[in-house]
């Protein structure tokens, strides 16, 4: 059992910056995978992210490597999704997601069980 609850989504400039969390409250966080999603308008919801129960494994969709970096902090129960070098194409509604018990990170959306409402990332050309 756990929530989800996505922050840090805002406007920004083409080339700029945005650090999104995601915060849990439930029992084990520890043994969650987590991951980020991320749907635009008229558009299905893409995997962009996911990161194991450790934070050792990561995985990412490719238009998204070297730009996003997903980390977590079990301490703080939060997962953050850093976004770096932003683009047009960028812009959709992020949300994360959880699944309990797997120990390898999860890529598609059937994976997950537990979803956030979503925070809304704009980046203006």
């Amino acid at each position: 059992q756990v929530q989800l609850a996505e922050s840090g989504g805002g406007l920004v400039q083409a080339g700029g910056s945005l650090r999104l969390s995601c915060a849990a409250s439930g029992r084990t966080f520890n043994r969650y995978v987590m991951g980020w999603f991320r749907q635009a308008p008229g558009k299905e919801r893409e995997f962009v992210a996911s990161i194991n129960w450790s934070g050792g494994s990561t995985a990412y969709v490719d238009s998204v490597k070297g730009r996003f970096t997903i980390s977590r902090d079990n301490a703080k129960n939060t997962v953050y999704l850093q976004m770096n070098s932003l683009k047009p194409e960028d812009t959709a509604a992020y949300v994360c997601a959880a699944a309990f018990g797997p120990t390898s990170v999860i890529t598609f959306k059937s994976g997950y069980s537990y979803w956030g409402q979503g925070t809304q990332v704009t980046v203006s050309s």
